[in-house]
């Protein structure tokens, strides 16, 4: 296990995490503390998910000591598979945090093992809230140096990227000194995968999963001594190479420790692609201004950018298709008025009415629209034609979320999903997280035996389970 002494990339992040203390990130907990109610709200929505369910029911034999919250429910696993479990359920309903630059969605793959790690050692709140920072710098850092060619080859920058995040949070938050840090940076380069292709089914959470898990577990082999190569990510043969047409790795240093990338995140008011957002804002405008119109629809043309159309321009199967629909997306704003968990549930989703209105939904291209905007045409009947084009949907860093937003989207999504967990014990315990000398109160919230609802009718393995996500 003997290697050469870090340089290069891995030691400036290694470097920077292991230096990096509570006063240089305290500006950015209130954030941080956003991100994760957030994963809070989103896990809780899909607690017992058949995928969540499957994938706990595999790996509990295998499981070491119990040590760790599955969220939502009163199972328990070790660490590393506790942070698999949770980093599926936070994904899932594709409802979950997004950096705009990266489409990275940073808490689920960074937030997990922190806090399953964090459980198990019994750490305070301000050591988790640092590493969770430092976490999100660290994957969103190495997004940008390689979006956006990374996503178009086909990469699942969520996985492939969050692994550094939680291999380098996971570091910080076992004290390792910075050699170990870039180390555990270095392993990870070894693990990162998760393809775009599996993205309609359940292979796309295992990725999530895994970026978790190994991360995690990348940060304990560094602990015992595991070495990487000192130019794992920027080597002519590393990481960067092989995942990028052609990485700009000055965007990973520049300016590190000024600027922090969780400043930058955003929280989706609706469980749909990021990119879907503003055609269904756009036909929440239309849909006022129809004013009882809705049988006098012809057709509807949404316009977007290449990516909008390559991720949504698709049948409608189930309710994982729903949630990447132009069409669905369409159909929730301006045929039901709402675009919540239940929209794209499927007794929402194969409704006759919304059948019908999808059909009559074309997408084209307009190059000139950035992604995540959209401009939304409806012609009736009559001739008559209404526009509408939203450029910074509701979420984003224009109009974004505000903390009231997040805790209703937590106590919506724990009724929907079914858990018994106390919604106002763990909000109230996360906007205190810094002050928690132990996070065990964070993740202890159950309280009559985990379950009150009934299960989800969800296949635990969809043919098609998202879009760019």
């Amino acid at each position: 296990m003997q290697g050469n002494e870090a340089s290069g990339i891995s030691k400036t992040l290694g470097d920077f995490v292991a230096g990096a203390s509570w006063t240089e990130v305290a500006a950015q907990s209130h954030e941080a503390k956003r991100s994760i109610l957030n994963f809070f709200a989103t896990s809780l929505g899909s607690a017992f998910d058949p995928a969540v369910s499957v994938a706990l029911r595999t790996l509990a034999p295998f499981s070491g000591a119990a040590t760790s919250a599955i969220i939502g429910r009163t199972e328990r696993l070790d660490a590393l598979c506790a942070a698999f479990v949770n980093a599926i359920s936070a994904n899932l309903l594709d409802y979950d945090d997004t950096h705009p630059d990266t489409i990275i969605h940073p808490a689920a793959p960074v937030a997990a093992p922190v806090l399953a790690l964090a459980e198990a050692r019994k750490l305070p709140g301000r050591d988790v809230l640092t590493a969770f920072v430092l976490g999100v710098e660290i994957e969103c850092r190495i997004g940008n140096a390689v979006s956006p060619g990374h996503y178009a080859r086909g990469w699942h920058i969520t996985s492939t990227c969050g692994i550094f995040g939680a291999a380098a949070a996971s570091a910080k938050l076992l004290r390792l000194p910075a050699e170990r840090i870039a180390n555990a940076i270095g392993i990870a380069a070894s693990q990162s995968s998760g393809v775009v292709e599996n993205l309609p089914t359940a292979a796309k959470n295992v990725s999530v999963g895994n970026a978790a898990r190994n991360g995690l577990f990348a940060a304990l082999l560094a602990a015992e001594g595991y070495a990487a190569a000192p130019r794992a990510i920027e080597g002519p043969l590393g990481w960067a190479r092989a995942m990028a047409d052609e990485p700009n790795l000055q965007r990973l240093t520049r300016r590190l420790g000024e600027t922090w990338e969780v400043a930058k995140n955003t929280y989706k008011p609706y469980p749909a692609g990021i990119v879907f957002h503003a055609v269904i804002d756009a036909c929440f405008r239309l849909r006022s201004r129809l004013e009882g119109r809705l049988d006098q629809i012809a057709s509807v043309t949404v316009a977007g950018s290449p990516l909008l159309l390559a991720r949504g321009d698709r049948a409608v199967e189930n309710e994982r298709d729903a949630r990447v629909s132009i069409h669905h997306s369409v159909a929730c704003g301006l045929w039901i008025g709402a675009a919540g968990v239940e929209e794209f549930s499927p007794a929402r989703v194969f409704r006759p009415e919304l059948v019908r209105l999808r059909r009559k939904v074309k997408a084209e291209l307009d190059a000139s629209l950035p992604d995540g905007a959209a401009r939304v045409t409806v012609l009736l009947l009559s001739g008559e034609t209404l526009s509408e084009t939203v450029m910074s949907p509701r979420g984003s860093l224009a109009d974004p979320l505000s903390d009231r937003d997040i805790e209703a989207k937590l106590r919506a999504n724990l009724s929907l999903g079914g858990s018994d967990w106390d919604a106002e014990r763990l909000i109230d315990a996360v906007w205190r997280l810094d002050t928690l000398d132990d996070i065990t109160a964070l993740v202890n919230q159950s309280g009559r035996g985990g379950r009150i609802a009934q299960p989800s009718t969800t296949e635990p393995f969809p043919s098609n389970m998202e879009g760019r996500s």
